[in-house]
C-alpha cells in the first residue's frame, strides 16, 4: 500500500503525466516478452500437412484424449484439467502453490514464483479463465520428434492467449525451439501467444501494492464516493486525493480496491507512493470492476 505521511518521508511531487496507464493497459504493455525463438522457426517440419501431424493431448475425467492441431478449434478446453500433476518436495528448485484470483473466482496452480506473478497481472486485467498445463504439444523438427506442455491457456476478452514463463536469461536452446513450435500452434489455432521473460520495471511492484486488497470490501464511511468525486474534478497525487476526504488516513485503504479494479489510474511504470499521480479511470475501465 502507499506509504503514509506519518510512517514514510516520500516528497515527489505529482508527476506530469502517466508512463503505464494502469487503467487501460492491456498485458502485452506490462511483461518483457521474449522473442529469441524466431530464430528457431527454421528447425521446425512445417511443409506439408503439418497441423494434421502435430499432435496436443489434453486430459478429461475420461483419461488423455489426443487432437491434431488442425482440430484446436474443437476442444472444449474448460472441461479439461492440467495434463501434468503439480508436485511438491522437499528441497525442488521450484516453489509451486495455488493462487486465488478474483475474476476467476478459484484457485489455480503454478509451478513457480514467475508463473504466480503472471496469474497476479491476469487477475489485474481481468482475465474470464486460465487453464495450468493446457495440453502437451508433440511437435516435428529436423533432429526428430520433441514435446512441450504450455504453462498456461487464458481466456481473455478477446480470445484465448497461450503463454509461457521463462526468465529471458534462463531460455537455453531446446526451450526456444518448443516457444517456436507452440507459437505456430497458438497461430494455427488463433490464438495469442507470448512467452514471458520479464516485466516492465516497477509493474510487480505495484500490483503486489495492489492485490492484497483486490478482494471485494465494504465501505461503511462512504470514502470511496468521496475518492472518485475528488478524482474525477482533476488528477491530483496520491497524498493529495486521500486528503481531500473526511478521513485521511482510512481513506488510503479505500483507494486501494479502486485502483485495483481500475476505477482509479495511475502509472504502473512507477513506484506507487504520496507523489503518485491519480485520476478517475476510463468509462470501458470502470465497466470491468
Amino acid at each position: 500500500m502507499p506509504c503514509s505521511r506519518r510512517w514514510c518521508r516520500c516528497s515527489m511531487s505529482a508527476r506530469t503525466g502517466p508512463g503505464l496507464r494502469s487503467d487501460v493497459c492491456d498485458l502485452a504493455s506490462l511483461v518483457s516478452q521474449f522473442t529469441g525463438d524466431d530464430a528457431f522457426r527454421q528447425r521446425l517440419v512445417l511443409h506439408g500437412d503439418w497441423p494434421r501431424r502435430w499432435a496436443t493431448t489434453w486430459m478429461f475425467d475420461g483419461g488423455q484424449v489426443v487432437w491434431p492441431v488442425r482440430d484446436l478449434g474443437s476442444v472444449p478446453v474448460l472441461d479439461s484439467r492440467p495434463v501434468r500433476r503439480f508436485t511438491w518436495r522437499p528441497r525442488q528448485r521450484h516453489r509451486p502453490g495455488l493462487e486465488p484470483l478474483v475474476s476467476t473466482g478459484r484457485q489455480h496452480g503454478f509451478e513457480s514464483l514467475e508463473e504466480r506473478d503472471l496469474l497476479r497481472a491476469l487477475d489485474f486485467v481481468r482475465v474470464r479463465e486460465v487453464l495450468p498445463q493446457p495440453f502437451r504439444l508433440d511437435f516435428e523438427h529436423t533432429g526428430g520428434r520433441s514435446a512441450h506442455v504450455p504453462d498456461f491457456l487464458a481466456l481473455m476478452p478477446d480470445g484465448g492467449w497461450l503463454f509461457d514463463v521463462r526468465p529471458a536469461p534462463l531460455v537455453q536452446d531446446e526451450d526456444a525451439l518448443k516457444f517456436a513450435a507452440t507459437r505456430e500452434v497458438a497461430s494455427a489455432a488463433g490464438w495469442h501467444y507470448t512467452v514471458v521473460g520479464g516485466w516492465r520495471p516497477h509493474v510487480l511492484g505495484v500490483l503486489d501494492a495492489l492485490l492484497a486488497r483486490r478482494r471485494p470490501r465494504k465501505d461503511p464511511l462512504g470514502l470511496q464516493p468521496q475518492l472518485l468525486a475528488a478524482a474525477a474534478e482533476r488528477p491530483r497525487s496520491f497524498a493529495e486525493l486521500v486528503g481531500s476526504t473526511e478521513w485521511p488516513e482510512l481513506a488510503r485503504v479505500e483507494a486501494v480496491p479502486l485502483l485495483w479494479h481500475r476505477r482509479l489510474g495511475v502509472d504502473l511504470g512507477s513506484p506507487l507512493q504520496d507523489g503518485s499521480l491519480v485520476w478517475l479511470g476510463q468509462p470501458a475501465a470502470r465497466g470491468r470492476s
